[in-house]
């Protein structure tokens, strides 16, 4: 029973919140008895498993390092206000070389919960690559958590403006701006949908290679939505009659 934040696991495990321990170390943390569970049911790589005895009981033979440690312990490795006494250790993903199917390219999306909610959308709906300019990092804490598992179910793809090119190539690019034409009514297939910042939107780099500019309708005086909503909306819009 682990009951000293001074163990190296425990240590280890705190670390990796920090998007440098990660890209060090090549895993990530989950959190929870569901997104264990999952990660597990998916075959994923788990590194090791920390918990309350009762919660580590069913990964005893599962093949990854577990430990049982009290619930402070487990609290103090979760970044959650409400902690459910369980964590995982798993390991990065490798970045595929190409994409298969359509994509979702977010471009300077830096609030790490929108874009683990647009992860998750992405998962919901099928959509299997989310591309990443300058953005939040997908592994983040705060990420993983918000894409409820979709993260596990998905191929990140971490790029530049010039390597975004190559990725998309071949596919019907549909930039989201206010200035765009209405989504509704729009279907597309092996598409890539651009989804910029609430701050500045999708840069002009992106914007040059759009096939088409779509928008959600508002009325009122409202600007824009948040940037997961709009995803939201969008994807179930263009995958009406796939889904």
């Amino acid at each position: 029973m682990i009951i000293s934040r001074q163990n190296n696991l425990v240590r280890h495990l705190k670390a990796l919140e920090d998007k440098k321990e990660r890209i060090k170390s090549g895993s990530y943390l989950i959190e929870g008895e569901k997104q264990v569970k999952e990660a597990f049911e998916k075959g994923l790589d788990v590194i090791a498993v920390l918990g309350t005895p009762e919660l580590v009981a069913p990964y005893l033979y599962a093949g990854a390092r577990v430990e049982e440690a009290s619930k402070d312990i487990v609290d103090y490795c979760s970044g959650t206000t409400s902690p459910q006494g369980i964590v995982a250790e798993i390991v990065l993903p490798r970045q595929k070389a190409e994409i298969v199917g359509s994509a979702v390219v977010l471009d300077g999306v830096s609030d790490p919960g929108n874009v683990g909610t647009i992860i998750r959308t992405c998962a919901a709906v099928g959509v299997k690559n989310v591309v990443l300019i300058g953005c939040a990092d997908a592994y983040s804490p705060k990420c993983v958590r918000s894409s409820m598992s979709g993260v596990f179910s998905v191929d990140v793809f971490v790029t530049d403006y010039a390597g975004v090119k190559k990725l998309i190539a071949g596919k019907r690019v549909l930039v989201a701006d206010m200035g765009g034409k209405s989504v509704f009514g729009v279907e597309a297939d092996d598409f890539a949908l651009v989804i910029g910042s609430e701050a500045h939107g999708v840069s002009d780099r992106l914007l040059s290679l759009a096939d088409e500019v779509v928008s959600l309708p508002m009325t009122g005086n409202m600007e824009s939505l948040n940037a997961g909503v709009a995803c939201s909306v969008i994807l179930y819009q263009l995958l009406k009659n796939k889904i």
